[in-house]
């Protein structure tokens, strides 16, 4: 009772406590473990999705405390973003928290990479932004203000497909490319279809720009370490040209 009563009084406390995280996650036994449990000490409810890792992802996951869903083969990050939207779309339905499952309802769903390239202790940062917006919102970390720490050829990539993303939503977005995102769950059904790889986090923004979203950018930390880039830039550049024709030709 008394927590509750703390929640009510604190918006940042009440947005917290209804505020789950999806971590999809792929061949990332070395970081995801210290991931989750960073992440646990700012949310409640924390799901990984393995996208069919061959290592102790998974394993790692489950022992630092999240719950986690397993595709049975690599489907691309897309689609282990989409399985965790659903999943907690589908835990939000008050018959599911009847059931004991959740004591609160999901009205957020907070994105971060599994690699450590998103600090997990600035999820404050996306939940302080949620309790001052004032019309529908589509949250996305900026790297882009301190670009030091980014390496030469991804700052000039980044500018480029940013600039040409920004011009199709109608709107700045500086990063198009970050993965620390902080969804709002009435935007969930509009995102369960689109494109299975990388290419999905350039088609949200799109989605979300043409459901009358605001884009919202946070300044984030920009964090590179050991971390392997999962990239394949020449299939993963032909599947960004061919999206972003597909949009144009359809405005």
């Amino acid at each position: 009772m008394v927590a509750n009563s703390l929640t009510e009084r604190d918006p940042l406390a009440q947005i917290r406590s209804q505020t789950a995280a999806v971590i999809p996650a792929y061949q990332d036994e070395k970081h995801i473990g210290d991931i989750v449990r960073r992440v646990r000490q700012q949310l409640d409810h924390v799901l990984v999705v393995d996208d069919g890792s061959t290592d102790q992802t998974a394993q790692r996951a489950r022992e630092a405390g999240a719950e986690v869903i397993v595709h049975n083969q690599n489907r691309g990050k897309g689609e282990a973003i989409k399985t965790g939207l659903g999943y907690w779309f589908a835990m939000a339905n008050p018959s599911r928290r009847t059931a004991g499952r959740l004591d609160q309802e999901i009205m957020w769903v907070s994105l971060l990479d599994s690699d450590g390239q998103h600090l997990p202790e600035e999820i404050d940062r996306f939940l302080a932004a949620v309790t001052s917006a004032t019309r529908p919102t589509f949250l996305i970390g900026n790297r882009m203000n301190n670009v030091t720490a980014m390496p030469l050829i991804r700052r000039i990539v980044n500018r480029y497909t940013s600039g040409r993303i920004s011009r199709l939503c109608g709107q700045e977005i500086p990063d198009t490319q970050c993965g620390f995102r902080m969804v709002d769950r009435q935007l969930v059904p509009e995102l369960l279809c689109g494109g299975d790889r990388f290419e999905y986090e350039t088609e949200v923004l799109i989605i979300a720009s043409r459901k009358g979203y605001r884009i919202e950018s946070v300044p984030i930390t920009t964090v590179y370490s050991d971390q392997v880039s999962k990239i394949h830039p020449m299939r993963d550049a032909i599947r960004f040209l061919k999206l972003m024709w597909r949009y144009r030709k359809a405005a």
